[in-house]
């Protein structure tokens, strides 16, 4: 568990974050589950290999395979157990030399009036999330297209655990997320309730979240993420478009505005981070 979350905000920066899990599990064989976090348990080394391999990559931080681990997303009475079994093997991947993320995405439903899902039902998912995956250095709350949704994780994960939590969300090519939230607006209320990092994943690709992180980091004193995904999808193949180095070339301005955590998102593989890392470390573009 971390000791608090200065220790995860000193040193150099920018830290280095993980890359996209679900492609790669599948690509070294993952099987089908009743959803996809029951790999946890189900081909626990397939999880922790890909651990692993962003270790190797260069990240400081890698987020548990616990993205939609939630009862309500799953339809599965007690969903613990699988986020236990992720904590501990990225725990095993990690092995004390990087930190483990508790990764909570959306619960899939609207909250009240706009969906079915209430403010009482939402905090009471979180905290469950949270209470079983508090043996975590962090959590990450992350691809939120909803504040409020996401104020109410992270209430919900402080008020269970005090770990440290970074809070990012997916915004369109407006500025704005789906439910129409700015970044200013997302910046002001997530510190005011106690965010330790904010900021953009998913989304899209380095160039178009540039405007989106410059309105980050002149309007919060937060330290910024940013984890973008490998460029825009092709709409006919679905395949990313930008290479490793294309991808790092790109994400390296990120570094020279002053992000301080910087990853990737959909599209983005081991290869991606190794690239951005050098890159990092280099100092410079090659």
């Amino acid at each position: 568990m971390a000791d608090d979350s200065q220790v995860l905000l000193e040193g150099s920066f920018p830290k280095v974050l993980d890359g996209a899990a679900g492609t790669l599990l599948r690509s070294l064989g993952a099987p089908e589950g009743r959803f996809p976090e029951e790999v946890n348990l189900t081909r626990p080394e397939l999880v922790r290999e890909v651990h692993k391999r962003y270790i190797e990559a260069g990240s400081k931080i890698i987020n548990t395979c616990t993205f939609g681990a939630s009862e309500l997303k799953t339809g599965v009475a007690d969903i613990s157990g699988v986020i236990e079994a992720a904590v501990e093997n990225a725990h095993i991947a990690a092995d004390g030399r990087v930190r483990v993320a508790l990764d909570i995405g959306p619960l899939g439903a609207l909250l009240q009036p706009l969906g079915p899902l209430s403010s009482d039902k939402a905090a009471e998912q979180f905290s469950h999330i949270a209470r079983a995956g508090r043996e975590a250095d962090l959590a990450v709350i992350e691809t939120m297209i909803d504040l409020t949704e996401a104020l109410i994780a992270l209430r919900s994960v402080k008020a269970e655990t005090g770990l440290p939590v970074f809070v990012t969300l997916t915004f369109g090519k407006e500025g704005r997320t789906l439910m129409g939230n700015s970044p200013e607006e997302a910046a002001e209320a997530l510190k005011e309730a106690g965010a330790d990092a904010i900021g953009l994943n998913c989304s899209f690709g380095p160039d178009e979240a540039l405007p989106v992180v410059e309105r980050f980091l002149a309007c919060t004193s937060l330290p910024v993420i940013v984890k973008p995904n490998a460029g825009l999808p092709d709409p006919k193949t679905n395949l990313y478009p930008l290479s490793p180095d294309e991808f790092a070339q790109k994400m390296f301005r990120f570094k020279e505005m002053g992000a301080a955590f910087l990853g990737g998102c959909c599209g983005t593989t081991p290869e991606h981070i190794a690239a951005l890392s050098s890159a990092l470390k280099g100092g410079a573009l090659s």
